[in-house]
Protein backbone atom coordinates (compact mmCIF):
# COMPACT_ATOMS: atom_id res chain seq x y z
CA UNK A 1 0.00 0.00 0.00
CA UNK A 2 2.58 2.85 1.00
CA UNK A 3 4.25 1.52 -2.88
CA UNK A 4 0.93 2.67 -4.57
CA UNK A 5 0.65 5.48 -2.20
CA UNK A 6 3.94 7.14 -3.35
CA UNK A 7 2.75 6.38 -6.92
CA UNK A 8 -0.13 7.82 -7.00
CA UNK A 9 1.07 10.81 -4.96
CA UNK A 10 4.23 11.64 -6.71
CA UNK A 11 3.80 10.49 -10.20
CA UNK A 12 0.43 8.64 -11.00
CA UNK A 13 2.08 8.31 -14.41
CA UNK A 14 1.59 5.15 -14.68
CA UNK A 15 5.29 4.52 -16.34
CA UNK A 16 5.83 1.08 -15.30
CA UNK A 17 2.34 0.15 -17.57
CA UNK A 18 4.40 1.40 -20.87
CA UNK A 19 5.29 -1.15 -23.58
CA UNK A 20 8.62 -2.55 -23.62
CA UNK A 21 8.76 -0.80 -27.31
CA UNK A 22 8.87 2.84 -25.80
CA UNK A 23 12.10 4.10 -25.53
CA UNK A 24 13.91 4.96 -22.05
CA UNK A 25 14.10 8.45 -23.67
CA UNK A 26 10.29 8.83 -24.27
CA UNK A 27 9.81 7.98 -20.92
CA UNK A 28 12.11 9.77 -18.96
CA UNK A 29 10.31 13.11 -21.09
CA UNK A 30 6.89 11.48 -19.87
CA UNK A 31 7.91 11.23 -15.77
CA UNK A 32 9.58 14.72 -16.14
CA UNK A 33 6.16 16.11 -17.82
CA UNK A 34 4.41 14.43 -15.08
CA UNK A 35 6.39 16.05 -12.25
CA UNK A 36 5.77 18.82 -13.42
CA UNK A 37 2.81 19.53 -14.87
CA UNK A 38 0.97 17.80 -12.21
CA UNK A 39 3.15 19.93 -9.26
CA UNK A 40 2.85 23.48 -11.35
CA UNK A 41 0.02 23.25 -14.01
CA UNK A 42 0.49 22.77 -17.90
CA UNK A 43 0.80 26.67 -18.76
CA UNK A 44 3.04 27.59 -15.83
CA UNK A 45 5.32 24.98 -17.27
CA UNK A 46 7.93 25.56 -20.63
CA UNK A 47 8.51 22.37 -22.96
CA UNK A 48 12.54 24.20 -21.82
CA UNK A 49 12.02 23.24 -18.27
CA UNK A 50 11.08 19.63 -18.98
CA UNK A 51 13.79 18.59 -21.26
CA UNK A 52 15.91 20.01 -18.52
CA UNK A 53 14.12 17.86 -16.07
CA UNK A 54 14.45 14.72 -18.00
CA UNK A 55 18.12 15.88 -18.77
CA UNK A 56 18.19 16.49 -22.71
CA UNK A 57 17.76 18.98 -25.28
CA UNK A 58 15.11 20.83 -26.65
CA UNK A 59 15.93 19.00 -29.86
CA UNK A 60 15.53 15.45 -28.37
CA UNK A 61 12.34 16.73 -26.59
CA UNK A 62 10.64 17.50 -29.69
CA UNK A 63 11.89 14.30 -31.47
CA UNK A 64 9.74 12.21 -29.60
CA UNK A 65 6.80 14.51 -28.95
CA UNK A 66 6.28 17.00 -31.72
CA UNK A 67 4.54 19.57 -29.81
CA UNK A 68 3.54 20.19 -26.11
CA UNK A 69 0.00 19.48 -26.49
CA UNK A 70 1.03 16.34 -27.88
CA UNK A 71 3.23 15.79 -24.59
CA UNK A 72 0.13 17.46 -22.38
CA UNK A 73 -1.74 14.25 -24.20
CA UNK A 74 0.49 11.74 -23.41
CA UNK A 75 0.75 13.14 -19.59
CA UNK A 76 -2.84 12.15 -18.93
CA UNK A 77 -2.86 9.22 -20.77
CA UNK A 78 0.25 7.49 -19.17
CA UNK A 79 -1.73 8.46 -15.35
CA UNK A 80 -5.17 6.80 -16.38
CA UNK A 81 -4.54 3.48 -15.52
CA UNK A 82 -3.12 3.63 -12.82
CA UNK A 83 -5.37 5.97 -11.34
CA UNK A 84 -8.27 3.66 -12.05
CA UNK A 85 -6.97 0.95 -11.03
CA UNK A 86 -5.88 2.84 -7.77
CA UNK A 87 -9.89 3.23 -7.83
CA UNK A 88 -10.57 -1.26 -8.06
CA UNK A 89 -7.83 -1.56 -5.47
CA UNK A 90 -9.23 0.42 -2.84
CA UNK A 91 -13.02 -1.46 -3.93
CA UNK A 92 -11.87 -4.51 -3.82
CA UNK A 93 -9.93 -4.38 -0.62
CA UNK A 94 -12.53 -2.80 1.45
CA UNK A 95 -14.88 -4.82 3.91
CA UNK A 96 -18.50 -4.60 4.68
CA UNK A 97 -21.67 -3.58 2.18
CA UNK A 98 -21.43 -2.70 -1.41
CA UNK A 99 -22.16 1.02 0.17
CA UNK A 100 -19.36 0.79 2.51
CA UNK A 101 -17.00 -0.25 -0.39
CA UNK A 102 -17.96 2.62 -2.63
CA UNK A 103 -17.35 4.82 0.80
CA UNK A 104 -13.95 3.46 1.23
CA UNK A 105 -12.31 4.95 -2.21
CA UNK A 106 -13.24 8.68 -0.60
CA UNK A 107 -11.53 7.34 2.79
CA UNK A 108 -8.00 6.48 0.55
CA UNK A 109 -9.13 9.28 -1.60
CA UNK A 110 -9.20 11.71 1.51
CA UNK A 111 -5.61 10.05 2.70
CA UNK A 112 -4.15 10.76 -0.43
CA UNK A 113 -5.34 14.71 -0.64
CA UNK A 114 -4.04 15.00 3.19
CA UNK A 115 -0.44 14.97 1.59
CA UNK A 116 1.30 18.37 1.06
CA UNK A 117 2.47 17.08 -2.61
CA UNK A 118 -1.25 16.76 -3.58
CA UNK A 119 -2.60 18.61 -5.96
CA UNK A 120 -5.73 17.28 -6.93
CA UNK A 121 -6.80 15.81 -10.69
CA UNK A 122 -4.51 16.30 -12.84
CA UNK A 123 -7.46 15.64 -14.94
CA UNK A 124 -9.67 18.38 -13.84
CA UNK A 125 -6.99 20.93 -13.48
CA UNK A 126 -5.95 20.19 -17.36
CA UNK A 127 -9.34 20.26 -18.45
CA UNK A 128 -9.99 23.90 -16.37
CA UNK A 129 -6.81 24.95 -18.02
CA UNK A 130 -7.77 24.10 -21.25
CA UNK A 131 -11.28 24.75 -20.90
CA UNK A 132 -11.09 27.30 -24.12
CA UNK A 133 -9.93 24.37 -26.27
CA UNK A 134 -12.53 21.69 -26.34
CA UNK A 135 -11.31 20.32 -29.32
CA UNK A 136 -7.84 19.54 -27.88
CA UNK A 137 -6.11 15.94 -27.42
CA UNK A 138 -5.72 16.32 -23.70
CA UNK A 139 -9.32 17.13 -23.28
CA UNK A 140 -10.24 13.63 -25.02
CA UNK A 141 -7.85 11.89 -23.05
CA UNK A 142 -9.17 13.53 -19.56
CA UNK A 143 -13.05 12.46 -20.91
CA UNK A 144 -11.78 8.99 -21.75
CA UNK A 145 -10.27 8.33 -18.51
CA UNK A 146 -13.21 9.41 -16.68
CA UNK A 147 -15.75 7.75 -18.89
CA UNK A 148 -13.74 4.52 -17.99
CA UNK A 149 -13.79 5.32 -13.94
CA UNK A 150 -17.92 5.83 -14.62
CA UNK A 151 -17.87 2.93 -16.44
CA UNK A 152 -16.52 0.96 -14.32
CA UNK A 153 -18.60 1.79 -11.27
CA UNK A 154 -21.31 0.95 -13.36
CA UNK A 155 -20.09 -2.10 -13.62
CA UNK A 156 -19.84 -2.82 -9.87
CA UNK A 157 -22.73 -1.22 -8.81
CA UNK A 158 -24.96 -3.72 -11.51
CA UNK A 159 -23.27 -6.51 -9.93
CA UNK A 160 -24.21 -5.11 -6.81
CA UNK A 161 -27.83 -5.41 -7.54
CA UNK A 162 -28.67 -1.62 -7.72
CA UNK A 163 -31.76 0.17 -9.83
CA UNK A 164 -30.49 1.87 -12.81
CA UNK A 165 -26.05 1.51 -11.73
CA UNK A 166 -25.33 3.73 -15.17
CA UNK A 167 -27.62 7.05 -13.48
CA UNK A 168 -25.74 5.94 -9.70
CA UNK A 169 -22.46 5.67 -11.36
CA UNK A 170 -22.53 9.16 -12.90
CA UNK A 171 -24.33 10.47 -9.39
CA UNK A 172 -20.65 8.97 -7.72
CA UNK A 173 -18.46 10.21 -10.31
CA UNK A 174 -20.00 13.52 -9.96
CA UNK A 175 -19.57 13.44 -5.82
CA UNK A 176 -15.44 12.61 -6.48
CA UNK A 177 -14.85 15.23 -9.06
CA UNK A 178 -17.08 17.71 -6.73
CA UNK A 179 -15.09 16.26 -3.57
CA UNK A 180 -11.54 16.60 -5.66
CA UNK A 181 -12.53 20.03 -6.79
CA UNK A 182 -14.02 21.61 -3.33
CA UNK A 183 -11.16 20.46 -1.60
CA UNK A 184 -8.51 23.03 -3.79
CA UNK A 185 -10.78 25.88 -2.82
CA UNK A 186 -11.08 24.74 1.06
CA UNK A 187 -8.09 22.62 1.69
CA UNK A 188 -10.00 21.00 3.95
CA UNK A 189 -10.10 16.99 3.08
CA UNK A 190 -13.42 16.39 5.16
CA UNK A 191 -15.61 17.72 2.19
CA UNK A 192 -14.18 14.30 0.44
CA UNK A 193 -15.41 12.29 3.49
CA UNK A 194 -18.31 13.56 3.56
CA UNK A 195 -18.99 13.16 -0.21
CA UNK A 196 -18.14 9.47 0.40
CA UNK A 197 -20.85 9.68 2.98
CA UNK A 198 -23.12 10.78 0.57
CA UNK A 199 -21.95 8.60 -2.23
CA UNK A 200 -22.95 5.42 0.47
CA UNK A 201 -26.12 6.95 1.52
CA UNK A 202 -27.33 7.01 -2.74
CA UNK A 203 -25.99 3.54 -3.26
CA UNK A 204 -27.48 2.27 -0.27
CA UNK A 205 -31.06 4.10 -1.49
CA UNK A 206 -30.75 2.06 -4.72
CA UNK A 207 -30.08 -1.45 -3.22
CA UNK A 208 -32.83 -3.63 -2.72
CA UNK A 209 -33.80 -3.58 1.08
CA UNK A 210 -31.95 -7.02 1.70
CA UNK A 211 -28.85 -6.00 0.42
CA UNK A 212 -28.47 -2.80 3.01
Amino acid sequence: MLKQFSMYVHSLVGIHNMKTTVSPTKIAITEAANKLFYAKGIRAVSVDAIAEKAGLTKKTLYYHFKSKDLLIEAYLQARARPNLDAFKSWFEDANGSLPQRIEAIFSNLEVHASHPKWRGCGFLRTAGELAHLPGHPAIKAASNHKKNVEAWLTDILHDGGCDNPPLLARQVQMLIDGAFTIVLVHHDTAYVRDAGKAAAMLVSANLPSSNH
